[in-house]
């Protein structure tokens, strides 16, 4: 199907809603408590929250890092002066909207703060150190056919410009998964044409093209969690390895031995989105 056939057919279809990339605390605002809790297990999430936390709730964080008690909120409020009461309001908001911590009684009756505590312990693990390193590139085997930076950074952009040439219509559709066609129909930026069911771009898709590279591909990667159940997979465990990739080298090996099943199944998935580079399956890097 034509670029200008596709584009035509798309203007007549009903308006899509206006389109919301959310950062990473509006996403982990919007997932369920028990998403969290399981999510605060692994300690480069504990510490991508934090990051990203106001200034002042960092600071609330790390004093009551090593408390084991709650602390009596009118302490915690006596920690900020009055003219700063309304940062102290949204650190405690943000606390609370991504259950950093929760209210908890103490003796007599007055209302108290208290760190999750599986946040509490993987902050810990992340600032600290301590629990299972992730396999380093030391144990590898020089790789004779090493790529360098502005190779993979080439091999990215061609990736994901893939996605993209499909959602304008182009006739290049090499490289893109039906898997992938799902993600843009869920994400509501392209929809099936009521007369041949082929897919076409959305208003809500034209927006998504206008968006950074950066939020193009956080937004894609939003909804491929959200229907990440229906692969089999963990949303948590899959974003937790997302983040453990932003924190590493680019550039540098790293060893796939010791992922579970799903973690290489998702590892293709982001190969093929350009997002890590893997000459071959079993190469084990």
């Amino acid at each position: 199907m034509s670029e200008s056939s596709k584009s035509s057919k798309s203007s007549n279809l009903n308006p899509s809603p206006t389109l919301q990339c959310k950062d990473l605390h509006e996403y982990l605002k919007s997932r369920s408590a028990q998403f969290l809790e399981t999510l605060y297990n692994y300690p480069t999430i504990c510490l991508a929250v934090y990051r990203e936390l106001p200034e002042l709730a960092r600071h609330f964080v790390i004093r009551l890092l090593f408390v084991e008690q709650p602390v009596p909120q009118a302490v915690v409020a006596s920690w900020v002066t009055q003219t700063h009461a309304k940062e102290q309001s949204k650190a405690c908001e943000a606390l609370s909207e991504l259950f950093v911590w929760q209210e908890a009684p103490i003796p007599g009756g007055l209302p108290g703060w208290m760190l999750s505590q599986s946040f509490k312990k993987n902050l810990k693990v992340a600032l600290l150190g301590g629990g299972r390193p992730w396999s380093m590139s030391s144990s590898l085997e020089p790789d004779g056919k090493a790529r360098d930076v502005a190779f993979l950074d080439a091999y990215a952009l061609e990736r994901w410009e893939c996605v993209l040439h499909y959602m304008v219509g182009s006739a290049q559709t090499e490289g893109i998964s039906a898997d992938a066609v799902r993600i843009l129909l869920h994400a509501g930026l392209m929809t099936r044409d009521a007369e041949d069911g082929s897919a076409v771009i959305t208003r809500a898709g034209f927006q998504f093209l206008l968006l950074s590279t950066a939020k193009q591909v956080w937004l894609f990667l939003q909804h491929y969690l959200h229907t990440a159940e229906k692969r089999s997979l963990s949303a948590a465990e899959c974003l937790a390895f997302l983040y453990q990739l932003s924190f590493s080298t680019l550039g540098k090996d790293y060893s796939t031995e010791g992922m579970s099943n799903n973690m290489l199944v998702f590892l293709q998935h982001l190969r093929e989105f350009g997002l890590v580079y893997q000459r071959k399956r079993k190469a084990g890097r």
